[in-house]
């Protein structure tokens, strides 16, 4: 990461790149503008996604309840459940609303918009039992347990339509949100990297306010510094943000931060503050208003009760009937490796799991059987990320361990992994003893939960991340799971193997 500093007031000397941690020079994200392109304000455009969002709901609830008419009552259906399912989508639309699931804060970014409709599916369940309870006038069940998930599932891809589409808009630089980032050169430097490697989410830094120290600097990892922090106003007003993010700065909080709120609300734009915590996902992150002030409370990860109870049964019913589905591909893939090289189906390798316990874990062979003894002679080829050994043209590969490679076919048998326990669905990826054994302290974390058969490592590149990169990945995961993001990584795997992308 780097500053361009000039000498403030000997006029002359020109721009020099002064390195601020020993890190090496970032790479510029190609796909991370600079400037907002000509869709006009960034508000239209979630305006725009709002009704969008709206038309997605009701027409989900709308084919939702009119599938289970059909599937429960056939074509002539009671006037009153006819006149129920006029009604569902009104009623879904006032129940995401009161999930508050169309503000605008939530829309087209993070998983709180997927959340705000989960929750939003379970009080109408909920709602809907303790009425007819109440009213002494069940429902028909089997019009209720299709038509609620069905609307819930379907809102869910209606929503996720629609960040693929305003997600590509932004990428062409379309309605993004003009951020001026305000606080210490590293800090700020920390934040533009991040957006700028993000940019659907709709952020681009357009100036920074940083304290000069010895020399006046004139930009931040290619951001234009436009002044000190006690310059926000002017700033805001020369580069026309629509947001102003705080990171990390002892001038910045307390009276004079909430001042500054005063400020930017007469000019309608928008403060956000960083809390310095990185890797953190919402839903841990809640706000502990206590004497006046407003506390921020980090909730421990959960790696017991309730909520790993759910992730072993989705482990256990999920694993037993992909299992079950895909038991003629086993047998076909296992002939495949049999007859096209000499050598048992099946390769055996232990790794390490859960609290660092040792298990055997299964794949389908893709390499010669000699394949480990040839190891030591290719080190030197390694195309890996470091810790790991890979090549992307390793001779040790057979025909068919290249086209099961390719698709992850040859990871298939470690379903009975998870069935046995050793393993979950997701989780991170499952290390050798000898890559624990050189583990650091950071490291070591992510043996706090089951590895898992995929992972943010398999959506996010694979085999073409670095060791950082997987070690990132892997502890963000440890800190952040839930059933929700269990679920989306499955999703995302699924898209992520059809490519082949890192692969090898």
């Amino acid at each position: 990461m780097t500053l361009s500093t000039e000498r403030g007031h000997d006029g002359g000397t020109a721009p020099a790149v002064l390195p601020v941690a020993p890190v090496g020079e970032p790479t510029q994200n190609p796909h991370a503008p600079r400037h907002v392109g000509t869709g006009g304000d960034p508000r239209s455009l979630l305006r725009r996604y709002q009704r969008l969002a709206l038309v997605g709901d009701s027409g989900s609830a709308l084919i939702a309840a009119t599938t289970a008419l059909l599937f429960r009552f056939g074509p002539e259906p009671p006037g009153s459940y006819l006149a129920i399912t006029l009604g569902l989508p009104v009623l879904w639309l006032l129940v995401v609303g009161l999930q508050r699931g169309y503000e605008q804060r939530f829309l087209g970014t993070g998983p709180e918009e997927y959340r705000r409709i989960a929750d939003a599916g379970l009080l109408m369940f909920a709602g809907i039992a303790v009425v007819s309870y109440a009213l002494r006038s069940e429902l028909a069940r089997g019009y209720v347990f299709v038509a609620i998930p069905a609307t819930l599932v379907l809102s869910l891809l209606a929503r996720r339509q629609l960040r693929s589409w305003i997600y590509r808009l932004r990428r062409r630089g379309i309605g993004l949100q003009r951020v001026l980032v305000v606080g210490r050169a590293d800090a700020v430097v920390s934040v533009i990297e991040k957006l700028d490697h993000e940019p659907q989410h709709g952020l681009v830094p357009v100036g920074a306010c940083v304290p000069f120290v010895g020399v006046a600097v004139s930009h931040v990892h290619d951001v234009p510094v436009v002044g000190d922090p006690s310059r926000v106003l002017q700033a805001v007003d020369e580069t026309g943000a629509h947001v102003v993010a705080v990171v990390s700065h002892p001038d910045m909080s307390g009276q004079a931060l909430r001042r500054l709120s005063w400020a930017l609300e007469e000019r309608g734009v928008e403060l956000i503050v960083s809390p310095g915590i990185i890797e953190v996902a919402g839903p841990r992150l809640s706000i502990r208003p206590v004497a006046g002030l407003s506390l921020l409370h980090l909730e421990r990860p959960s790696a017991s009760g309730g909520r790993m109870l759910g992730k072993t049964l989705l482990d256990k019913v999920a694993g037993l009937t992909m299992l079950a589905l895909a038991s003629p591909l086993f047998l076909a893939i296992g002939a495949a490796v049999r007859l096209t090289s000499t050598g048992p189906a099946l390769y055996r390798q232990t790794r390490v799991g859960v609290d660092g316990k040792t298990f055997t874990m299964l794949k389908f062979r893709s390499m010669v059987a000699d394949a480990d003894a040839q190891r030591a002679a290719l080190l030197a080829s390694s195309d890996g990320n470091g810790v790991l050994f890979k090549m992307k043209d390793d001779p040790r590969v057979t025909r068919v361990g290249a086209f099961i490679r390719r698709f992850s076919l040859d990871e298939l048998p470690q379903l009975i992994n998870v069935v046995r326990g050793d393993m979950s669905l997701v989780g991170p990826r499952p290390p050798l003893p000898e890559e624990v054994a050189g583990y650091n302290d950071d490291a070591v974390r992510r043996l706090k939960v089951k590895p898992g058969v995929t992972g943010l490592w398999q959506v996010s590149g694979r085999s073409d991340l670095s060791w950082e990169e997987s070690l990132r990945l892997d502890l963000r995961y440890t800190d952040n799971w839930s059933l929700a993001l269990d679920l989306s990584i499955l999703w995302r795997t699924l898209r992520a193997v059809t490519r082949g992308s890192g692969a090898y």
